[in-house]
């Protein structure tokens, strides 16, 4: 893990999505904590935690960007995944202690591509005890490391894409594509016993979220030396603009009267025809992001997100 140490920074307003390479063995929140302090940032977010153990794409949002990290958060997530069939865990992953043994059944690729087809499209899903969600407001993993095991309900969810990368012996690799809210690790057991057999998660790594693809991803390593080399600035140069997070919407652009009434929250006049309740990136003339703007259904985009950036 990067040190921490070092003298203090003021903090400063700094905008823009930074995509981390989260490593394993560090917290969401700790990660981001590093990574704001090394920029320098006044206000930070996460989009979503991944496990300690686990590694890969944790999309960090600074100043106005913390604006859109409810939409990030929605988003499907795409994970590289190996699991090691014939044992189980406690947690479902390889933190946890070996709860049971099994033989693991002569399957074929193509064996294992039927079973992936029976888990494509909404599935319901029961939450693992070792889980943040809440039980009579404990914790369900508090619960479970004092050994208690309570009735969750089964919430369903998508698999958008599931891909096998490989499978030998007790060891299988697959790619996975879902909606928030699934857990990798349910969905391994889910698969191990459709397959006749039992098994944990060995190791996760979020690989996309929303579009966004591993390429631009930084580790806390390269975020180190360059503040070290060269200051804050440096790390400045790495963030994303805030719209990146948003490419998949329309844009509509505002003249000048229209972008100073939608920036003061009031509505102006929508395309003809405009789904109410479709969502838009709103810009001025000069191309500065303004906000997110939403189709009202009686003609109206209204205001839903301003973005206050510097002209």
């Amino acid at each position: 893990m990067p040190a921490a140490t070092g003298a203090r920074r003021e903090s400063r307003p700094v905008h823009g999505l930074l995509l981390l390479d989260k490593p394993a063995g560090l917290t969401s929140n700790r990660a981001l904590q590093v990574a704001k302090r090394l920029l320098g940032a006044r206000k930070a977010g996460h989009t979503g935690s991944l496990d300690p153990a686990a590694t890969g794409m944790l999309p960090l949002c600074f100043g106005e960007a913390t604006k859109v990290c409810s939409y990030l958060l929605d988003a499907d997530k795409c994970y590289r995944v190996v699991a090691r069939l014939g044992q189980s865990t406690d947690t479902g992953d390889a933190d946890g202690c070996v709860t049971a043994n099994a033989g693991v059944p002569a399957i074929t690729a193509a064996d294992w591509r039927q079973i992936f087809a029976r888990f494509e499209g909404e599935i319901e899903q029961v939450p693992p005890m070792y889980s943040a969600l809440k039980h009579e407001g404990k914790r369900l993993y508090e619960l479970a490391r004092r050994g208690e095991v309570v009735e969750r309900e089964a919430r369903r969810v998508r698999i958008s894409a599931l891909a096998l990368i490989e499978y030998r012996g007790s060891r299988l690799a697959f790619r996975v594509c879902c909606s928030k809210g699934t857990y990798v690790r349910t969905l391994v057991e889910d698969l191990a016993a459709a397959a006749g057999t039992i098994g944990h998660t060995l190791s996760l790594r979020r690989e996309s979220v929303a579009g966004f693809e591993g390429e631009d991803m930084v580790s806390l390593e390269t975020l180190e030396r360059l503040a070290a080399g060269e200051g804050p600035g440096a790390l400045e140069a790495l963030l994303l603009p805030i719209d990146r997070a948003l490419a998949h919407w329309p844009a509509r652009t505002l003249d000048s009267a229209e972008s100073d009434r939608f920036e003061q929250g009031q509505a102006v006049p929508a395309d003809a025809g405009e789904t109410g309740g479709r969502l838009f990136r709103a810009y001025r003339e000069d191309g500065r992001l303004l906000g997110i703007g939403q189709a009202t259904g009686d003609g109206r985009l209204a205001p839903k997100r301003l973005f206050r950036l510097a002209g």
